[in-house]
């Protein structure tokens, strides 16, 4: 398979930074308020008519998940091995400083706030850093939650949240392609109390899942899941799903996209046996954040509706994702699956990647890019 995704650097210091505002998708720029040394090109970027992106920050290399303090601090983790924290102090919708509150860990993708604490999920354990927002300038040692995850790389950094529950939920992604392993935590969604005790799986059959979400209304847990690769271009899809309960099977390794039997595991598993995904997503596009709009800024036909972080494909012919979707629920029914933003990936090249999404107090909605090391800000006017 040929080499299809080639990210070149040069055009993102050849154009100018814009805050692009897009009229029935097409996009217009005017020159950016703010001194950014990053130069994209956000008039690339095509949003439904009405609504606006801007650099909320350029000083986050590999942005990746993204939570918020009690006190408006953004936590933001990455694959590297730093973790984050960006102010707005003047609530200009443009971060003013940057922190650096942690180095040399070990993949923490994973933040997520609870208490006052900043709780980091590496690849084999989870950390807490108390009192964080009144010690920004000089972190405090964290403490070690818990430190007895496996520790593979393949799958292996974590999106964590705090759900309705009081758990932190700590998923555990396969080992590899696609295998079985005795050890259940693996393919899973695990939970464990804030002191990391009492770990219990809440999901089975969960591939690899980059980010979950709470209804506002129900609290129930709703995930993305990333679809097996060297099944072609178009086979398997990747899932959005719902699980209101814990001990639900979600298909993996027997059945893919809910209806496809695996070729080397699905013998004698039928699909029916599994829970399927509520929608279906692209392809290998590489679904990872995701959250219910909570905001009022949005039109209302956003309101508690799920928005996705497509990070792109690596094994498609044809790159797919690198945008932003949106799914539309009635009840528990997903009616609806669209392009919100797109324009990260122009041919066969992209110059950014979307990981995870935010809602921010005023509505607005926060995407980290680890490709371009940014995190953006989507508004709305009318």
């Amino acid at each position: 398979m040929r080499s299809h995704i080639s990210v070149r650097l040069g055009l993102v210091s050849l154009v100018l930074l814009s805050t692009v505002f897009c009229n029935s998708g097409d996009s217009a720029a005017r020159q950016g308020a703010g001194s950014s040394s990053t130069k994209l090109p956000l008039q690339q970027i095509k949003l439904p008519q009405g609504f606006a992106i801007e650099v909320f920050t350029d000083q986050v290399p590999n942005a990746r998940s993204l939570a918020r303090g009690v006190n408006g601090t953004i936590f933001v983790g990455t694959r590297h091995e730093s973790v984050y924290a960006v102010r707005d102090e003047n609530q200009d919708g443009k971060a003013d400083r940057v922190h650096t509150i942690a180095q040399g860990l070990n993949s923490p993708n994973g933040v997520a706030f609870r208490d006052g604490a900043l709780y980091v999920g590496e690849i084999s354990r989870v950390l807490r850093f108390d009192r964080i927002e009144e010690q920004l300038q000089t972190p405090p040692k964290p403490a070690v939650v818990i430190d007895s995850y496996p520790s593979d790389e393949h799958h292996g950094w974590k999106f964590i949240a705090f759900g309705p529950d009081g758990s932190l939920y700590v998923p555990v992604g396969a080992p590899c392609n696609v295998c079985e392993r005795s050890d259940k935590r693996y393919a899973s969604i695990t939970r464990i109390k804030p002191d990391g005790s009492g770990l219990e799986i809440f999901a089975h059959g969960v591939r690899n899942t980059v980010g979950f979400d709470w209804h506002p209304d129900t609290g129930e847990l709703w995930f993305t899941d990333n679809g097996r690769d060297m099944m072609g271009d178009n086979r398997p899809p990747d899932e959005l799903n719902y699980a209101p309960k814990a001990g639900m099977h979600f298909g993996f390794p027997y059945c893919q996209g809910g209806d496809i039997a695996d070729p080397e595991h699905g013998s004698g598993r039928p699909c029916s046996g599994f829970i399927p995904p509520v929608q279906k997503l692209g392809p290998h596009v590489a679904a990872l954040g995701m959250r219910f709009y909570t905001g009022s800024m949005f039109p209302e036909a956003y309101r508690k509706q799920i928005f996705i972080a497509e990070h792109g494909s690596w094994n498609r012919s044809v790159p797919l994702g690198y945008r932003i979707m949106v799914v539309t629920l009635e009840g528990n029914r997903a009616v609806d699956y669209k392009v919100f933003a797109e324009g990260w990936l122009q041919g066969d090249d992209a110059w950014g990647r979307p990981v995870d999404v935010l809602v921010m107090p005023d509505g607005a909605l926060l995407v980290s890019d680890d490709e371009a090391g940014v995190i953006y800000r989507i508004s709305y006017r009318e």
